[in-house]
């Protein structure tokens, strides 16, 4: 009585519903009393246990009578005995089954309808079904879906299901940092961190600030040796200008400005050619941040090398 609700609980204060006053525990040494005898013995479906011990040591008196009271998977001993069997084979050989059996439809499982019950009122994301015949669970998979919406697997004895799953993690911001988030459409880059025992999370200026972090910035660089060209570095440079900016400007990542000095920039990424051994060589480098738009850059260079500036 201690697993049930409070309002059970309180109704039975004196005396526990559970305890029968005609019915007590079942001992081996009963079934060769004489007399008669209501046994409630499981599992229901005679394949294992204390059920099939007892119906082997009576099945041979025409006087007793089982009651199954359920379905029977195929294959079990309550399965052959609904379907009119009176010769059964044991672990200790056939025997031949006299006494009367009886069906009851009575069973401990929700039907159909209390399942769709069930799910309407908790609203699960999936659906596992797990006993029953395949074309009933097939035709109650598809009431799931039509009603609910919801995907529903019944899987076979042993196989393994894969369900995928949004986990969603909920977290507090500032004002300032809701600001962001909207204005730049829903998508941010911080960091989340515990609290005060709730998750909080914070804009990158916001974590150096209260965490007491220093920031660090991550660069990246990429270097082309131009071995077969034989051109000032101006020259390369305007030539590269124009190829890349038209090739970057069609991938909408920004548009390169040249400078004074004839480096080519764009936010972080900045790009210069210097003589090196006799050789020209383009140097690319960018913070992580771009990294979009340089690793358009690498791989274009990769890519075209002295094509790119000689067509």
């Amino acid at each position: 009585i201690t697993w049930t609700n409070e309002k059970i609980k309180s109704s039975f204060v004196n005396r526990n519903m559970f305890d029968f006053k005609h019915i007590s525990a079942f001992d081996r040494s009963y079934m060769n009393n004489p007399g008669p005898m209501v046994v409630f013995a499981t599992p229901g479906m005679l394949h294992s246990g204390m059920s099939l011990s007892i119906f082997k040591a009576w099945c041979h008196e025409a006087k007793n009578m089982i009651i199954m009271p359920g379905y029977c998977v195929a294959g079990t001993m309550g399965h052959k005995l609904l379907n009119g069997s009176r010769k059964v084979d044991t672990d200790k050989g056939p025997i031949t089954v006299n006494m009367t059996v009886e069906y009851l439809s009575f069973s401990a499982h929700a039907d159909a309808k209390g399942i769709l019950q069930l799910i309407k009122n908790c609203q699960p994301k999936n659906v596992v079904l797990v006993h029953g015949e395949e074309r009933k669970m097939t035709f109650l998979m598809e009431k799931i879906t039509d009603q609910f919406e919801i995907p529903s697997f019944k899987p076979a004895n042993g196989e393994q299901i894969n369900i995928p799953c949004q986990p969603q993690v909920s977290a507090t911001m500032s004002k300032e940092t809701f600001k962001t988030v909207r204005s730049a459409g829903n998508q941010f880059e911080g960091m989340v961190v515990r609290k005060n025992n709730q998750l909080v999370l914070l804009s990158k200026e916001e974590a150096v600030q209260q965490l007491g972090l220093k920031p660090h910035t991550l660069n990246l660089n990429y270097k082309l040796c131009l071995s077969g060209l034989n051109l000032e570095g101006s020259v390369i440079m305007e030539r590269l200008h124009s190829q890349l900016s038209s090739i970057i400007s069609d991938q909408k990542l920004g548009t390169f400005k040249r400078q004074h000095d004839g480096t080519l920039n764009l936010n972080s990424v900045h790009i210069t050619c210097r003589t090196e051994g006799g050789r020209s060589v383009i140097h690319v480098s960018w913070n992580v941040e771009d990294e979009p738009i340089g690793k358009a850059v690498s791989e274009i260079l990769e890519e075209c090398g002295e094509d790119l500036i000689t067509n």
